[in-house]
């Protein structure tokens, strides 16, 4: 027993010297993440911080011009022109130049002294569905709460229905408290893909692969061996994540360190399994790197990291319940913004235990397979 632990050792130290004496190899274990996670946080971002609309205000009296003081005002929305007739938005829009065009009607002031509802019809540039929907709900926001503010000045009855909204996890919908956590699966997910299917592939193609065949190993210790760097280093670079969102995003962790490492050393076997199957498969690392890449981009696109996945068509759901990916994003958003405590958890850490137990069992018998 002593002496396969020592030899498992020996091979995981000779795997973390294989990566760290390479100044290439210690750039990729550490860098990356931390630029990938800085550049997500800032640049994947579904919030809406300079909207440049147009307008054609066919009436110009007092409430249409309070109405745009508004959205002048609330530092969202930038007036980039103003509209003679209506026969001008088309340009407007195809040539970029706006966002969304607001058309006020000719009747606007006296329609709403009278009680009556007023025209307002808002144009929006639909190229960007995300970007389109969002400056429309802002302007919702800011006309509702126009309309509220109208009716208590003039004495007129509120409207019979009143939403008050509260957002729970994320008060101020903000896009980076969703995103970052989920780069903790993500990105590491595919460091340690990358990690574990290059390993043996590398030994096969330094010739050092046939030398490992006459040693005393067992498979299963050589797939201890090749496993655990990719571990420790998987760890290493979640660890990364998880600072640079608390100690740079300050995005607030609602949850506890403990069952979060739980959640990830689940999914980091489930990874490194899989990995362990590619490497066992491929010859060369060129190989392992298309096979990797092959792979990393459906299990992004099936996670639920941009597409929640009860949005998506029902066979590809089907597919989702085979991604690790998919477990560990839900992981990472329910401890880290939710606060949920291990025993909540079983839904999303007995997958990733099947996943890992079928992909590190069918690494050692490929394994075995290849040393018979």
């Amino acid at each position: 027993m002593i002496d396969s632990i020592s030899r498992v050792l020996s091979l995981t130290l000779k795997e973390l010297l294989a990566v760290f004496k390479d100044p290439r190899g210690r750039f990729t274990v550490f860098v990356p993440p931390l630029l990938q996670t800085l550049i997500f946080g800032y640049a994947a971002t579904f919030n809406l911080n300079n909207v440049p609309y147009a307008v054609v205000d066919n009436d110009g009296g007092p409430a249409s011009l309070e109405l745009l003081a508004r959205l002048d005002g609330s530092g969202i929305f930038h007036r980039v022109a103003k509209l003679d007739n209506a026969n001008q938005i088309a340009d407007c829009v195809n040539h970029r130049e706006a966002l969304v065009v607001l058309q006020i009607g000719a009747d606007f002031q006296r329609r709403l002294e009278r009680g009556r509802p007023a025209d307002l019809q808002v144009i929006a540039d639909g190229r960007n569905s995300n970007t389109a929907g969002t400056a429309i709900g802002y302007i919702n926001s800011i006309v509702a709460r126009f309309n509220a503010d109208w009716r208590s000045e003039k004495g007129l009855a509120p409207s019979p229905v009143k939403i008050e909204s509260r957002t729970w996890f994320n008060p101020n919908l903000e896009t980076r408290w969703n995103m970052v956590p989920a780069l903790i699966g993500t990105l590491t997910m595919l460091q340690t893909l990358l990690l574990t299917s290059l390993s043996v592939a590398r030994e096969r193609e330094s010739g050092t692969f046939d030398q490992l065949l006459v040693t005393p190993m067992l498979p299963i210790e050589l797939m201890a061996g090749k496993a655990i760097p990719s571990l420790i280093i998987g760890t290493v670079q979640a660890t990364t994540i998880l600072l640079v969102a608390q100690l740079w995003f300050e995005i607030p962790f609602a949850g506890s360190f403990l069952t979060l490492y739980v959640g990830i050393s689940f999914f980091l076997f489930a990874a490194v399994g899989i990995g362990l199957l590619i490497s066992s498969v491929v010859g060369t690392m060129q190989q392992a790197l298309l096979f990797t890449f092959v792979l990393v981009l459906p299990f992004t696109l099936l996670s639920g990291l941009t597409t929640p996945v009860s949005s998506m068509p029902r066979f590809l759901q089907g597919l989702t319940l085979v991604n690790p990916l998919r477990y560990a994003i839900s992981l990472t958003h329910r401890i880290y913004l939710e606060g949920t405590g291990l025993t909540y958890l079983f839904s999303d850490l007995w997958p990733l235990a099947l996943i890992a137990l079928v992909t590190l069992s069918a690494s050692t018998w490929m394994f075995r397979h290849r040393l018979a």
